[in-house]
């Protein structure tokens, strides 16, 4: 695990790949996949992970909430709407 600044001069935890897999193995299937859209598509948010993921919401939810346990996901409020929040990976 390591630490860097932020755009806003916050500081944020990574992790090594290695720690990033090893925390990934033990979820179930949707926190794999919401996962591995969010490698590709983040940040994004519930609704648009459900979309790009093609599992319904509280399947999206459940998933997030896995990742949050195991800090591989974090959130912040969307810049376009600040009634969302949206999801990215701490890599």
């Amino acid at each position: 695990m390591s630490t860097r600044v932020d755009s806003l001069g916050r500081s944020e935890t990574t992790l090594s790949e290695e720690e990033y897999t090893e925390r990934l193995r033990e979820l179930p299937p949707s926190a794999k996949l919401v996962a591995k859209v969010l490698e590709t598509d983040a940040p994004l948010s519930q609704g648009g992970l459900a979309e790009e993921s093609l599992l319904p919401d509280r399947t999206v939810r459940y998933a997030l909430n896995r990742l949050e346990e195991v800090d591989i996901v974090t959130s912040r409020y969307s810049f376009r709407d600040a009634r969302k929040q949206v999801y990215f990976l701490r890599r």
